[in-house]
């Protein structure tokens, strides 16, 4: 099993859900977030005065998914994602050792979803 954990701009988000929704995936985590990276500090407007930018607002998604579903998910997420932008997001992938659903004790891949 993988969790897969996307930061993405809050307005692709409701997209995104569709289209993991289409390809099989039922069930993810949302956060909202906020960093810089590449795009760093920029200036706005606001009420005529010019105002610095630290923090851009983004969404962080987990999904956890079988082994052999991670390509197709990374794929939809950047699919969707994708402005050629700075700030589109990143996705990360990592191993995940275990899981368990609580209400039932099911564990590893029969607890996702």
């Amino acid at each position: 099993m993988k969790k897969i954990e996307a930061i993405i701009k809050p307005f692709k988000l409701e997209d995104l859900k569709v289209a993991l929704v289409e390809v099989g995936i039922s069930g993810l985590t949302v956060e909202e977030v906020q960093g810089y990276g590449e795009a760093k500090k920029h200036s706005e407007l606001y009420r005529g005065s010019e105002y610095q930018i630290d923090f851009v607002p983004h969404m962080r998604l987990e999904i956890i998914v079988a082994d052999n579903e991670v390509t197709k998910v990374t794929d939809v997420i950047k699919e969707v994602n994708h402005t050629g932008k700075a700030g589109d997001g990143k996705i990360f992938v990592s191993s995940m050792v275990n899981v368990i659903r609580i209400r039932t004790g099911e564990t590893g891949e029969n607890a996702v979803g």
